[in-house]
């Protein structure tokens, strides 16, 4: 008797379904019969500011419920998007390999962050990329946006914005990477946690043996392991996906920038490098921590969230407790 078909939940934007796809194709090379179930998130259904909906959860909250609801078999999330307390019932079965984990500016005349004049109009509905905006140019005038990938690129096309900053994967994914006028490089510009990595979560109980072993052939631990830190910077700090707090975490060589002493140790097979920072939500303040160590020290998700643990803790050392509003 064939096996019924995986169904695989998702947001029914145009970005979601790209991304899913890639999933999809990947769990189809497995042999597993696979359709896609799109459906509308909170998240989707109003233009009301990130910050002003807490951020946490809210383009997952549907997906999950159908998802416990047996409406499908597994759901595909961009993995900053969601929460860092895993979810009664649920658990992240597979993160397939990163995509490019940067930022980009989309500007006119295909300008850089450098060069826009003084004054000039960048749209961003993420308060994280809005405070390291102030703080890398305080003159810019930041507006707060929302919307699909074209309708922001529209508002640059249209004249209503100078630029607006997105997420190279998602940029990638859709096709449309002729937009972006400058890569922000991470060193100087660490995005949020989780950014570029793609994760699919299944019931805590799944036991459809197929679909198991399908995922564990497109889930990639390089992956899994960098995200495990960043996220954990996140928890720490009690702060949700939508605070003004990133990470950026590589497996084998550390972010561009590191010092010699960082690189050398990183270069080592088994080395995690972790870059974190957290950002004044209305001033041009920043705070940073940094940190490498060896996965073979223990089991990779324990060791790989101590260095979050700690990186965070460093950060609330320094005082980044008084500018996140605790995850909702």
């Amino acid at each position: 008797m064939t096996a019924a078909p995986v169904r695989v939940g998702t947001r029914a934007s145009n970005l979601a379904q790209t991304q899913t796809a890639t999933v999809v194709d990947a769990l189809a090379a497995t042999g597993l019969q696979v359709r896609t179930v799109p459906m509308t998130s909170d998240g989707d259904r109003t233009r009301a500011s990130l910050a002003s909906l807490g951020g946490t959860g809210v383009f997952a909250a549907n997906l999950r419920r159908a998802l416990l609801a047996g409406e499908c078999d597994a759901v595909v999330h961009s993995l900053k998007d969601l929460p860092t307390t895993p979810h009664p019932g649920l658990r992240v079965a597979a993160t397939p390999a990163r995509e490019d984990p940067r930022d980009v500016l989309c500007a006119r005349d295909r300008l850089t962050l450098a060069t826009l004049p003084e004054g000039a109009r960048v749209g961003t509905g993420s308060p994280r990329r809005a405070a390291q905006l102030r703080t890398r140019r305080p003159d810019l005038q930041v507006a707060d946006i929302r919307g699909n990938v074209e309708s922001r690129l529209g508002l640059v096309t249209a004249g209503e914005l100078d630029a607006v900053v997105l997420a190279a994967a998602g940029l990638h994914r859709v096709g449309r990477a002729e937009a972006i006028t400058e890569y922000l490089e991470l060193a100087d510009w660490p995005t949020a946690p989780g950014q570029g990595v793609l994760a699919v979560e299944v019931r805590e109980e799944e036991d459809r043996v197929d679909l198991l072993a399908a995922l564990e052939q497109v889930h990639d631990r390089s992956a899994w392991a960098a995200v495990t830190a960043e996220r954990a910077v996140l928890a720490a700090l009690e702060a949700g996906c939508a605070a003004p707090v990133a990470a950026h975490a590589v497996l084998g060589t550390p972010p561009a920038g590191s010092s010699p002493q960082s690189a050398g140790a990183a270069a080592r097979a088994g080395r995690l490098s972790l870059h974190a920072a957290a950002y004044h939500p209305t001033q041009a303040q920043s705070l940073y921590a940094d940190g490498t160590v060896s996965l073979d020290d223990g089991e990779p998700s324990q060791v790989a969230t101590a260095l979050g643990q700690r990186l965070a803790g460093e950060l609330l050392e320094a005082g980044a407790g008084e500018w996140i509003t605790p995850a909702r």
